[in-house]
């Protein structure tokens, strides 16, 4: 039994060990940085460039729904890579023939309802 609960003691003391390096990495950094509120400091930083009119803008819902659609595809991208160099692998051939059209799959249909609600449209 104290096996068991060594490898968790183990978890728990890095966990321990990262919170405690955090705390006092930002509280040196609180102790030393310079402490000179200035009238610019409050501004809101844009590139550079002074803020001018409104900090409150509209944006449109399609922007944020085709950069979801293309992370969706950039997340298949990254499975179908490495499984193509394992695909020729002996002992994985069939099965994960099989996983990955089932995978496929699921976008598929994810694809088809975007295209059916008319998401894919750019009007």
């Amino acid at each position: 039994m104290p096996d068991y609960f060594h490898g968790y003691s183990v978890v728990g003391l890095v966990a321990v060990v990262g919170v405690l390096f955090v705390a006092v990495a930002f509280g040196a950094g609180r102790l030393l940085r310079p402490v000179v509120p200035t009238r610019e400091k409050f501004l809101t930083y844009e590139c550079g460039v002074d803020p001018v009119g409104e900090g409150w803008a509209h944006t449109q819902i399609r922007y944020y729904v085709y950069a979801f659609l293309y992370v969706i595809f950039a997340v298949d991208s990254v499975f179908l890579f490495p499984w193509a160099t394992v695909f020729a692998a002996p002992g994985y051939g069939g099965v994960t023939l099989i996983e990955m059209f089932v995978f496929l799959g699921f976008l598929t249909v994810g694809l088809l309802y975007a295209w059916k609600k008319g998401v894919l449209e750019w009007t």
